[in-house]
């Protein structure tokens, strides 16, 4: 009879990740593995302080002007993909000079003018730096894409001691978050018939959102008025 000589699930696991090919892989992997994580890092430093300051308008107004907050960091193959699109090869070092949008949060404020009482807030901070921005409400895109986007810095707080880190973020309300949703679905579609027309209508959508913006701010703005008096 011949001897049964397979492995474990376990013990050829283990075998695996004790293999010098493997510790090799996992070796080279490790520098992009940090760079994830402090990316991540980055987005709780950014989100905790939008959190804060969400929470104090709750106690001293009575308002909250964020609806929510989405964060991601850009998987390692669309970096890669990016940096490829860009001609630049994608070591640790190329891809944390050359992009600034590996770390992304999207707040999602009520009205127009939470957006930028946060926003101003949130960039007057001592550790945060404005690297650049973006005020794509008050100068739309062609398209009629509305949305206020910084590049910020922040410091992170290692082992070793503080990195400085980027971080997108994107400032919309309710109402154009759901029409950019809208747009982004549509960019990805092929063979549209009539897309000029569609995309005549699309800017059409967002001019009418905006206007529903601002007149749905004033009445809020009468009623806190009201309430005051």
């Amino acid at each position: 009879m011949q001897e049964n000589t397979s492995l474990a699930p376990k013990e050829s696991f283990e075998k695996f990740i004790n293999s010098n090919k493997t510790a090799e892989i996992l070796e080279s992997a490790k520098p992009f593995i940090e760079l994830i994580m402090h990316n991540e890092c980055a987005l709780r430093e950014i989100e905790t302080k939008l959190n804060v300051l969400n929470d104090e308008f709750s106690t001293l107004y009575n308002h909250n002007p964020i609806e929510t907050i989405k964060t991601r960091v850009k998987d390692p193959i669309s970096i890669v993909e990016k940096m490829n699109r860009k001609g630049v090869t994608p070591t640790v070092e190329n891809i944390e000079n050359t992009l600034n949008d590996i770390a992304g949060i999207r707040v999602i404020c009520s009205f127009p003018e939470d957006i930028y009482n946060i926003a101003d807030m949130l960039t007057k901070q001592d550790d945060v730096t404005v690297i650049a921005k973006k005020d794509y409400i008050q100068n739309p895109k062609p398209n009629g894409y509305r949305s206020l986007h910084y590049i910020l810095g922040i410091p992170i707080f290692l082992s070793t001691g503080p990195k400085n880190m980027k971080v997108e973020v994107q400032f919309r309300t309710i109402a154009m978050d759901f029409w950019a949703s809208l747009d982004h679905k549509m960019k990805y579609k092929h063979d549209i018939e009539d897309a000029d027309e569609i995309a005549a209508e699309l800017k059409m959508c967002a001019e009418a959102i905006n206007a529903i913006d601002y007149r749905m701010q004033v009445i809020k703005n009468r009623i806190e008025m009201n309430r005051r008096k």
